[in-house]
Parts: structure tokens; sequence; C-alpha cells
């Protein structure tokens, strides 16, 4: 009996890890230029992007579009590490993580204002409400429309307040990649009304 009870233990252990797993799982590169077929590799995606676009007001295709720019849709992207020697890996640049790449103070001013404690970064639905959310308080504190990605994207990059300073104006490449993510949102825009 205490085998059996150790054995049905590690099934159930398995199944719920290969269940939370799923949606956790980034679509095929070749999908990444087609807003429905990024929905079809995985429904909770279309889901989380459509909830958090009713609560926070930021249209999927721009939530989807920062999403692709900053992960790649890879649920633990992280800024690479260097390494002293070749062989002694240092402290990574950034505490960024996840599909949204929110760093550790930013998203801990997230779970604070919003009670959701349990939220992952490397959970779609989590970071789409984490990227609805700060759009919305760049909405409310810079007043940029929650539909002009790219000023949006400037004030995702740089923060709120480098925002105000206006800090991208010193980084060309950092313009080009906004009009870049700009252009992603738009190409999704199309897309979005076609998806199922």
């Amino acid at each position: 009996m205490n085998l059996l009870k150790r054995l049905l233990i590690l099934s159930l252990s398995a199944l719920m890890l290969i269940m939370a797993g799923c949606s956790s799982t980034p679509p095929p590169k070749q999908t990444y230029d087609n807003l429905c077929s990024i929905y079809g590799h995985d429904s909770d995606w279309q889901e989380a992007a459509h909830k958090a676009y009713k609560k926070w007001g930021t249209p999927p295709y721009v939530a989807m579009a920062l999403i692709h720019q900053e992960s790649r849709f890879k649920p633990d992207a992280q800024p690479a590490r260097e390494y002293a020697l070749g062989m002694i890996p240092l402290p990574r640049s950034s505490s960024a993580y996840g599909y949204s790449q929110a760093k550790d103070g930013t998203w801990h001013d997230y779970m604070k204002a919003t009670g959701n404690w349990g939220a992952s970064r490397s959970d779609i639905e989590d970071s789409l409400d984490f990227i609805g959310w700060y759009n919305y308080q760049s909405y409310k504190r810079l007043k940029i429309s929650r539909k002009d990605t790219y000023k949006l994207y400037l004030a995702y990059h740089e923060g709120q307040g480098g925002y105000s300073r206006r800090s991208y104006l010193k980084k060309d490449w950092l313009l080009a990649v906004a009009k870049k993510v700009s252009n992603r949102a738009r190409m999704y825009k199309k897309q979005y009304s076609r998806c199922s």
C-alpha cells in the first residue's frame, strides 16, 4: 500500500508538471510573424491577451508585439551572462526575466499593486497582465495612448521616469527598435481580426 501511494503521488506530480508546462511552451519560430498561428499554438495565449485587454486596455496585438521584442516568446528569457577569463560566470547585467523581461523591482511593484503575489514572469497570463498594467500606468502618468506601440515601448524600455526625461532621444538604436515593435504590432493588428 505504501508503494502504491508513492507511485500515485509521483504519477500525479509528473502530470501536474507536464500540465503546468503546457502554456509556458513558446511557439515555433516560424509562427512569430503570424498572430493567429501564435494563438493556434496555445489557446491560453489568446485568452490571456484578451483578458488583459479587457482589464487594462492594451490591445492584444500591442502586448504580443512587446513580448516578441522582449523575449521572442521564451518563458525563461534572461539577459546574456558574461564570463571572466572565459569560464567564471559574472552577474547578469539586469534582473529582467521571462516573457515580459520585467525587472525584479518593477515586477514586485506590479504584484503589490494588483495583489497578484503568486504571479510568475514565466507564465504568459501573468506576463500579459503585467504588460497591460504597466502600459496602463504609462497611459495614466504619461498620457500615452494604449494603442501607441511606439511610445509605449519607449516607456516600457526606459521606464516612465526615463521616458519623462526623454532619455530615449540619445539612443538611436532604441528608436529603431521601437519602430520595429510598432511595425510588428501593426502587422499583428491586421491579422488579429482573422484569429478565431
